[in-house]
């Protein structure tokens, strides 16, 4: 069994929004999405902000998002950023 579990990741990555209409991350898909995503530059070389001896960059990049370490933008700012 995964710990956190998808609802648990959910809720924790939901809790830290700022909008309060409507809910940052609405399913599983956009969980997997950003956790790879992290894996991915965890991969590229950048620095883990959570302990990770021995930890593969996927577990690394859940515990992450759960502890709130890094965050999920919606995706008007992800497009923002990448053009700056």
């Amino acid at each position: 069994m995964i710990h956190p579990s998808y609802t648990e990741l959910m809720e924790a990555i939901n809790e830290g929004s700022e909008m309060e209409d409507q809910p940052l991350v609405t399913s599983r898909y956009s969980v997997v999405l950003a956790t790879s995503k992290r894996a991915r530059q965890l991969i590229a070389g950048r620095e883990p902000m959570v302990p990770s001896a021995g930890k593969k960059p996927l577990s690394i990049a859940v515990e992450e998002i759960y502890k709130g370490k890094v965050h999920i933008l919606p995706e008007d700012s992800e497009a923002e950023e990448e053009e700056n």
